[in-house]
C-alpha cells in the first residue's frame, strides 16, 4: 500500500462514538471534594509520600476540615521534623482550632527551624486568633531579628 492509499485510507475510517457513564459515587465528586478522595486512595497505597500529605492537609484545610488537616499536619512533623513549613502549617492548624498554646509552640519550633516569611504570617488569616495575644508580637519580632 503506498503512503497516499494509506491516507485515503485512514481518512474514510470513522470511529465509533463511545459514551463512558461511570455510575459510581466516587467518580460523580467534584473539586476539592475530588482532590481529597483521590488523595486518600493514594495515601492507601502510600502513606509516607510527603508531596500527597502536603497538598492533601491544605485541602482539608480549606474544604474546613480542621481536624483532619491537623491529623496530617502531626503525621508531617513525624516525617520532616526539620522541616520549617511543616511546623508553620501545623501551627496553622492548631490556631484554626483554637489550641492556642500548641500553635505558639509549633510556630516557635517553625521560626526555630528557619521560617521567616513575615509577610505571609503577618496575612494568614488561620493565625488571626494569634494576633489577639501578647505572644504573637514576640513570634514577629524573632523573625524579624533573623
Amino acid at each position: 500500500m503506498t503512503t497516499g492509499t494509506k491516507n485515503r485510507f485512514l481518512n474514510s475510517i470513522t470511529l465509533p462514538n463511545y459514551e463512558f457513564v461511570i455510575s459510581l459515587p466516587e467518580f460523580k465528586k467534584e473539586g476539592e471534594e475530588f482532590t481529597i478522595w483521590f488523595l486518600e486512595g493514594v495515601l492507601e497505597r502510600n502513606p509516607e509520600y510527603i508531596d500527597c500529605l502536603l497538598y492533601l492537609g491544605n485541602a482539608y484545610t480549606a474544604q474546613g476540615m480542621y481536624e483532619k488537616g491537623l491529623s496530617v499536619d502531626q503525621k508531617l512533623s513525624l516525617l520532616r521534623p526539620n522541616d520549617p513549613l511543616v511546623y508553620y502549617n501545623l501551627a496553622c492548624s492548631y490556631a484554626l482550632l483554637k489550641n492556642i498554646d500548641a500553635a505558639f509552640e509549633a510556630l516557635e519550633k517553625a521560626i526555630a527551624l528557619g521560617y521567616n516569611d513575615i509577610h505571609h504570617l503577618e496575612g494568614d488569616k488561620d493565625l488571626a486568633c494569634l494576633r489577639e495575644d501578647a505572644r504573637y508580637q514576640k513570634v514577629v519580632e524573632k523573625i524579624r531579628k533573623q
